[in-house]
């Protein structure tokens, strides 16, 4: 509890959430988004719109299919079951996996953008100097593409921050577990408690309002290499 009466909790548990989840989406999206930028597949088009699914789907569409495949009763929850003895349901880690997925192509897009802007030219010249695959992307390309890197930390961070349906819908309102401040947000609105809805509201407006100066500021002083 806060000194204004205001558990906390939630805010903690969110910030964790939003942490956990970039770090995830980080490792999992950098070669799914170095893939997009430099394949020829003719399925291309249909990976991209499969991911950028979560920025034009209902949250509450997500949440819900989510929410039943990741149910005890489906082969993926029910594998958790087994080999956990938890349901992903009502649970932090189901809530890191909605999230993951909610926030994809926030990590996805902006990485994928900064690789194609790099090109392949890099790489081979690292390559023609007997550098690995590894060491081509990790001292070349990489650093190249720094800004998509934060970017894509910043945006997913954010993005993570501000959910309300999918965590709702998978998660619930579990306190120390599933509660974050949206969710929190939501519970002050509707018992009437406005004093605290609007505190837990100005701080996450706030907050939002900071990360889109920080995007747009690492926008102008970090521009990715062109090929």
């Amino acid at each position: 509890m806060s000194d204004l009466g205001i558990d906390l909790g939630p805010v903690w548990l969110t910030f964790l959430l939003a942490f956990v989840t970039t770090v995830v989406l980080l490792v999992l999206g950098t070669p799914f988004a170095w893939w997009l930028a430099h394949t020829k597949a003719r399925i291309k088009p249909v990976i991209e719109a499969i991911t950028a699914l979560p920025l034009v789907l209902p949250p509450t569409v997500l949440g819900f299919y989510l929410l039943v495949l990741m149910s005890p009763n489906a082969p993926l929850g029910r594998f958790w079951v087994d080999v956990t003895g938890n349901t992903l349901t009502f649970s932090f880690t189901g809530l890191v996996v909605a999230s993951v997925i909610y926030s994809l192509p926030f990590t996805v897009q902006p990485l994928q953008a900064a690789f194609e802007a790099v090109g392949r030219a890099p790489v081979e010249a690292a390559s023609m100097l007997r550098a690995s695959p590894a060491a081509a992307f990790f001292r070349v390309a990489a650093p190249l593409a720094g800004r998509g890197f934060l970017t894509a930390a910043v945006l997913s961070f954010a993005h993570t921050v501000g959910e309300f349906g999918v965590v709702l819908m998978v998660g619930g309102n579990i306190p120390g577990q599933t509660k974050v401040i949206s969710i929190a947000i939501y519970e002050h609105v509707e018992t009437l408690n406005y004093a605290h809805a609007h505190i837990l509201s100005a701080g996450m407006l706030v907050f939002s309002f900071l990360i889109l100066v920080v995007v747009y500021s690492l926008n102008r002083r970090f521009p990715i290499h062109g090929r």
